[in-house]
């Protein structure tokens, strides 16, 4: 039919499992690198981050207790997710940031890589960063690496997909849950890859992914007293001051990378320290 319309897909936030509107009812335009109209994704509020935080706060005991094992799982499952669906991000990334088929081809790769990457470290982490500790006495005394609790991450504009994933793997690889601000100006793989997610073994709460403007959510997440720690890579570096600034006075642990390593993992653990008598 010449006179069809085409079904245009809606962009949503990620809370809890589902795909709420933001409540506040606001959303921003997406347009493509030659200025042509493509969404409107929500423009996430400070109620919307509250719920996002609420979520993760509820699902951290579970995903913390669920074995290393089951964990890694679960992240190559979602690696595998995303390599079915590579054409719908590879036309997604092309859409809106211009790139061209091959650079978007090589991006999407690393996104499923780095995956699998750091699925591959959730039942090594702790022989990493974990120690027995010589003590005196007829005791042991080991370090073991726990997971902090709820983490907010703020994704780098670009690459808008593999920036994603570089914030929220390596913080739920330990046992820690999220809620990461994607890219503003090419928030549409982040949502899609919301999809992935929704579909996948992953608990409800997990991950949490909100789309708007960082100079909004960044202080917010920098002062919610129920965030432990935030990942600011995303963020310019002028701005970096202002948020640790913000996020003092509950002692938030705010870090900043420039690449993927297991210290992006660690960054976002606390050592507990066990002390056991040694047997007869």
């Amino acid at each position: 039919m010449s006179n069809r319309i085409d079904v245009k897909k809606t962009y949503k936030l990620y809370i809890n499992g589902a795909f709420p509107r933001s409540e506040s009812g606001r959303t921003y335009e997406v347009k493509n690198a030659k200025g042509v109209f493509i969404a409107n994704p929500c423009l996430a509020s400070r109620k919307d981050l509250r719920d996002a935080v609420v979520a993760a706060r509820a699902a951290h005991a579970g995903w913390n207790k669920a074995t290393a094992y089951n964990r890694g799982q679960i992240l190559y499952r979602i690696a595998e997710m995303l390599e079915g669906r590579r054409g719908q991000f590879i036309e997604e990334i092309v859409n809106v940031t211009g790139a061209t088929k091959a650079k978007a081809d090589k991006e999407v790769t690393e996104a499923i890589d780095r995956l699998v990457w750091y699925a591959g470290w959730t039942d090594k982490i702790e022989s990493l960063a974990g120690s027995t500790n010589p003590v005196a006495g007829p005791f042991y005394n080991f370090t073991i690496p726990e997971s902090m609790g709820v983490v907010a991450a703020i994704a780098p504009e670009t690459p808008s997909l593999l920036g994603l994933i570089d914030a929220i793997a390596p913080i739920i690889t330990s046992g820690n849950t999220v809620v990461v601000l994607a890219s503003t100006k090419a928030p549409l793989s982040a949502m899609t890859f919301a999809e992935v997610l929704a579909t996948s073994d992953l608990p409800a709460g997990v991950i949490n992914i909100l789309t708007g403007k960082k100079d909004e959510i960044a202080p917010w997440m920098a002062s919610h007293m129920d965030i432990d720690a935030l990942d600011i890579s995303g963020l310019p570096g002028k701005k970096h001051a202002e948020i640790k600034v913000a996020g003092a006075e509950n002692l938030k642990r705010i870090y900043s990378f420039k690449s993927a390593d297991p210290g992006r993992i660690t960054a976002f653990m606390e050592a507990k320290t066990v002390w056991h008598p040694i047997g007869l």
